[in-house]
């Protein structure tokens, strides 16, 4: 699309937005400065995508796509919030940064972060799409999500590493075992020298609402530092989770049931201190 008319289409939905009553083609025209035609064509498309809506008086209004992606980010915001001291915690316990992930639409991506207390610390950035098939995190949302799943299986692969996973089909397998195991690691797949581990966090109806990631360099990575820090991020995912509403009975504890027929729906964020690395696992 062209850059000025992709910009043009979040200055017709902000007007939209502005007038709940709804905009007749003539109004959003003159309030835009803009030809009728390519209003018309820009409010088609919308419509068709269910971002616009039109009533039978032709006016134009905010329609459904645009209405849930809204709510959606207002309610990641929320988690972001309920979660931020538990994820604090986790950092102080294990010594890791931790990372919250969030998924809106079909991006996901690290939107809060807690630092370790480790002198090695790695610089992963907050607010950038995460690849779904070399990031723990990103690997953890699309197991869970067949649309993430679909559009990670049938794009590009890039190779990030020699450890990069870049077949669908061993890809498909690994969602399969990150289902089974109840949450994702990425063994050096986005960056040399670094692991990642994600941890589901879930609503109440077993859905997932976000997840917890942790970065550890690879020669710290030890089994009994594995296990340690799943057990506390499990822990850290339950509590976060009983403040999203759950019964308290670990019904839906993360990592032990996924929700029946869900397919698990993640970023980039800060460099190695001292060597400055970035990283994205």
């Amino acid at each position: 699309m062209d850059p000025d008319r992709y910009l043009r289409t979040f200055d017709l939905l902000d007007l939209l937005v502005r007038h709940r009553q709804g905009m007749r083609l003539t109004e959003i025209k003159d309030a835009l400065n803009l030809p009728a035609s390519s209003v018309h064509n820009m409010l088609q498309t919308m419509v068709t995508a269910e971002v616009a809506t039109v009533t039978e008086d032709l006016r134009y209004m905010v329609g459904p796509r645009a209405v849930s992606l809204a709510l959606a980010t207002i309610q990641s915001l929320d988690i972001r919030s309920i979660s931020r001291r538990y994820v604090q915690d986790l950092a102080r316990e294990i010594g890791d940064d931790i990372y919250l992930a969030l998924q809106v639409g079909s991006r996901v991506f690290y939107a809060d972060r807690a630092m370790g207390n480790n002198q090695i610390s790695l610089d992963i950035r907050l607010g950038e799409a995460l690849y779904l098939h070399s990031t723990a995190t990103g690997k953890l949302f699309a197991a869970h999500d067949p649309k993430l799943a679909a559009k990670a299986l049938s794009g590009r692969l890039p190779k990030l590493t020699p450890s990069t996973i870049t077949s669908a089909e061993e890809l498909e397998r690994e969602y399969q075992r990150i289902r089974e195991a109840g949450y994702a690691s990425s063994r050096e797949e986005s960056v040399d020298g670094v692991v990642g581990y994600a941890i589901p966090v879930r609503h109440a109806d077993g859905s997932l609402a976000a997840a917890l990631h942790a970065s550890v360099i690879a020669k710290l990575a030890t089994k009994n530092h594995e296990r340690k820090l799943l057990a506390a991020a499990r822990e850290c995912a339950t509590q976060i989770e009983r403040q999203l509403g759950h019964g308290g009975n670990g019904q839906f504890a993360s990592g032990l049931r996924p929700a029946a027929g869900v397919v698990l729906p993640a970023v980039t964020e800060r460099a190695v201190r001292p060597a400055r690395k970035r990283a994205s696992n």
